[in-house]
């Protein structure tokens, strides 16, 4: 009797072969109707180091065998190179979930994801539940093999212990990865990335130590002296040690025409401008300890501050804010060519230009950084004139820019004057009862902590 073929089999391909099969298999559900409908929501923390399409793969399998005969996936949320320590609110397909999940045309009933550490770390959840509550979603998790009964004192245990060890999982990582990085820096002087400090060029160091990395390809580097850019590094340690200060030394750098960081490799820096050197650029030249020739690392450090809530949610935002000095990890030898010794490092750190009290006395200013000009809009210098605290603007005296058009004459205030003007500005006092304080420490402290000293409290 002739062998009767199918379709696919004449076509003789694997997966039309496969897909055949499957539709020979009984069928989970048919339609929309047959249950839940349900959103998918995966996460993968980085996109250099991990492939989307095998971790979205594993994430949606645990999911759908979770949900099996209950209902199906009809839409998908997958974020990619996002912490687990990130909010909610600030990943991007998890805010598109959270928008959705208020939309009472969502089209899902219920929210499912593969493993709890790809979604949620320490609290999130727990701040999480009562949105979901609120709008009738229910949460699958394989962890509690189906919907979470947020009523369940067991499972409410069981969420608590996940999000501990979730966030005791990150902690544990993020401590070996920070001690392997101290000890590569300060005991091998290794360069472990970013980009070289200007003056300098990465240059290859040869095959990386670790054998899989190695075999893999990849390669060290080091900072070596860039012909073009280190010259200019020298000159202004040179002028800084001779006593110029960093305005005029920034001045003179855009006078002889010599391109900024930004200017000499705008490929490098495509969020400058590259126009012209300021004076921050040539402070951070001079507060680089790396032009010495060592290694240096954690000079700066990643806090997670909170910020306005969200609802029920909770945010945070990562500032960088740059570590004190006995923070900082030293290499013990000398990692590259040094551009300045650390005699001369030292020694430019302990200059400063500001005027100091003939006498010898502290000068105390209640409101220093919180006034601004209401002409140029910088912040207003602190002052000390005929004895008393005040304030002065100069309207870019001490810029980096050349002087080449009249500025308008220096402004006065006196502290006295101000905080009386604060007291009695129409307006401000209904803020707070610390306005109208006749103790100025008072009000100074209230304008400190509800400025942050971000921004000036009053602009005279």
């Amino acid at each position: 009797m002739a062998t009767r073929m199918t379709a696919a089999a004449e076509r003789g391909t694997l997966s039309s072969w496969a897909a055949g099969q499957r539709k020979l298999r009984p069928q989970r559900f048919t339609t929309a109707t047959d249950g839940l409908r349900f959103a998918f929501y995966g996460r993968m923390s980085t996109v250099d180091f991990q492939d989307r399409a095998s971790s979205c793969r594993w994430q949606r399998d645990y999911a759908e065998d979770l949900i099996a005969s209950h209902g199906r996936i009809v839409v998908d949320f997958f974020d990619e190179g996002t912490s687990r320590r990130v909010a909610w609110s600030d990943r991007p397909q998890a805010a598109r979930l959270l928008a959705a999940v208020t939309d009472a045309a969502r089209g899902f009933d219920a929210i499912v994801v593969g493993e709890y550490e790809r979604a949620f770390h320490g609290q999130q959840l727990e701040q999480l539940t009562p949105l979901l509550v609120r709008h009738g979603v229910q949460l699958w998790l394989p962890e509690t093999y189906g919907p979470v009964d947020f009523d369940n004192p067991r499972q409410l245990a069981l969420l608590d212990l996940l999000g501990v060890h979730s966030q005791r999982e990150v902690s544990r990582a993020r401590h070996r990865t920070t001690a392997a990085m101290r000890a590569q820096a300060e005991l091998q002087g290794r360069h472990l990335g970013g980009r070289p400090p200007y003056g300098y060029r990465l240059v290859d160091a040869g095959p990386h130590p670790n054998r899989a990395h190695a075999a893999w390809g990849r390669r060290l580097h080091r900072l070596e002296p860039d012909p073009a850019t280190a010259p200019p590094v020298r000159w202004i340690f040179e002028q800084r040690l001779a006593g110029r200060s960093v305005a005029s030394i920034a001045r003179a750098l855009n006078d002889t025409g010599i391109p900024c960081p930004s200017g000499a490799d705008p490929a490098r820096n495509p969020h400058r401008s590259g126009r012209c050197w300021i004076l921050t650029t040539v402070a951070a030249i001079l507060a680089n300890p790396r032009y010495t020739g060592r290694q240096v690392w954690n000079r700066q450090r990643t806090d997670q501050d909170d910020v306005e809530p969200d609802g029920t949610l909770a945010r945070h935002r990562e500032v960088q804010r740059w570590n004190t000095a006995p923070h900082w990890v030293i290499s013990r030898q000398i990692a590259h060519p040094p551009l300045v010794t650390e005699e001369q490092f030292v020694a430019a750190q302990a200059i400063h230009t500001a005027p100091t009290p003939t006498d010898g006395a502290h000068r105390h200013y209640l409101l220093a950084g919180l006034v601004c000009c209401g002409i140029c809009g910088r912040i207003m210098d602190s002052h000390w004139v005929h004895g008393r605290p005040g304030y002065r603007c100069r309207h870019g005296h001490t810029s980096s820019r050349t002087k080449t058009s009249p500025r308008p004459k220096t402004l006065y205030i006196r502290e006295d004057h101000l905080l009386d003007r604060i007291r009695h500005e129409r307006g401000l006092h209904r803020h707070h009862p610390a306005l109208r304080s006749p103790d100025s420490v008072k009000v100074a402290s209230y304008l400190c902590t509800a400025t942050g000293r971000r921004r000036a409290a009053v602009r005279v």
